[in-house]
This record gives C-alpha cells, structure tokens and sequence, in this order.
C-alpha cells in the first residue's frame, strides 16, 4: 500500500489574541496522494488558509505531525522550512503578489534567484515557464500593462518556475471574471494532469470545484466532508 503524498495527523494551529485562543485547525488527519487536484471548500475562518499556510511552511502547527513526501514539515527550524519551501511548493495567491517595479520574466525569475543554477538555467527555466501558460510573449511587460488573467498567468509561471512537487492556490480565480476564470482553471487542470502537479486550491466558488478530482469540505477547522469528483 502506498504512503499518502500529504499526511496530516492530529494537526493543530492554535493563536492567541490577547486572552481569546483560536483554534482555525483542530487535530486534522487528512491524506493526501501525490498527482491529486484538491478543492478546499469552508466558511470564513473554518481553517483553509491556515492548513494552506501549513502545507506551505509558510507557518508551523502548534500540535500534530505534518508531512509532505518524505519531508516531516512540522519538525522542521524555520530556516530549514524556507528551504525546503523553495524546492518543494509553489504558491499561487488571489491578488498575484507581482512586485510591480519588475517585468513579467523578472517577476517569474524571482524564486530561481534562491537556487544555485546557471543563468543559463534560470533563462530555460523561466522561458519554459511562460510559454507553458500562455505569456511567452510577454516578457517584457510590468504588471501594470497586464490584464487581471495575464497577471495571474505570470504569477502561475512563478510558481511553477521551480518545478515543484505541490501547487498551493489561494483562491486564484477570486479577482476574475467568468471567463478568464475558466481559462486559469483549465491551465491548473492541464498542470495537473499533463504535468502530474499535486494542486491543493482553496475557493469559495463552487463552480471551479468541477476542475478538481477531489472535493474537502471543512468546518471549524475539522474535516466534515470528503468526496471524489466523478468528473
């Protein structure tokens, strides 16, 4: 029997706000295998961002064991966790996060910069990432001369630039029209299964569900549904 890709168990974020504790995930188990498309579906404050900021490394659990591939994330020291990040997650945010004083390939070079490879490289690399979305002919421009779909464009190329083993969206079609929405879902879709990315996606949209194969619903920072996409 094969190890999940993900594995959540008893996971736990707890913060504190003066005297009031929050508890945004409360002793999640959740298996995740590698090559799935994930939709993660929940009211304001059920936990999604937070287990997202979580299988990013961009935060730590206060209880629980996390782990991603071979990798035991919650045991991680934060300088180990940026690390790893670097090699291993790609993150897509809702307001593209581009820094506006550099062009579209500038942009989706920025995590390469992390890495010990050729320029030469990071060219290959950046070009390949373009093209694979759809803005190879934008290298050139600032954020500014983008449209909001070819913004998200560039900051997917950025995600992917590393080639990572997850993809993280934080509702990635939230600023979107209909229409250029079902083209940025079309292209995680692809990247899924003609690439083999493991995609985990918060949304509040449930028409962007059918792109996914695999549907969690959570609540209070529980698991309270899990189901397979017939789709």
């Amino acid at each position: 029997m094969s190890v999940p890709f993900i594995r959540c168990r008893q996971l736990t974020r707890i913060y504190t706000r003066g005297e009031e504790r929050i508890k945004p995930l409360d002793q999640l188990d959740l298996d995740i295998d590698r090559g799935r498309f994930v939709a993660l579906m929940g009211p304001s404050g059920s936990g999604k961002t937070t287990l997202l900021n979580l299988l990013a490394g961009i935060d730590s659990p206060t209880n629980g064991e996390l782990h991603v591939g071979d990798t035991p994330v919650h045991s991680l020291s934060r300088g180990r966790l940026a690390a790893w990040r670097a090699d291993h997650v790609g993150y897509i945010f809702q307001l593209y996060n581009l820094v506006p004083v550099l062009n579209a390939y500038e942009n989706v070079e920025l995590p390469l910069l992390l890495q010990s490879i050729t320029r030469t490289e990071r060219h290959r690399r950046v070009s390949a990432a373009m093209e694979a979305v759809g803005i190879g002919d934008r290298h050139k421009h600032y954020p500014r001369q983008l449209s909001g779909g070819q913004e998200q464009r560039v900051a997917i190329a950025r995600a992917i630039v590393t080639e990572p083993d997850l993809l993280l969206c934080d509702e990635p079609t939230g600023d979107l029209d209909r229409e250029t929405a079902t083209s940025i879902m079309d292209l995680l879709q692809r990247l899924n299964r003609d690439e083999g990315r493991t995609i985990v996606m918060v949304t509040h949209d449930p028409a962007t569900t059918k792109w996914a194969d695999t549907l969690l619903h959570l609540e209070k920072g529980r698991l309270l549904e899990h189901v397979e996409n017939p789709a």
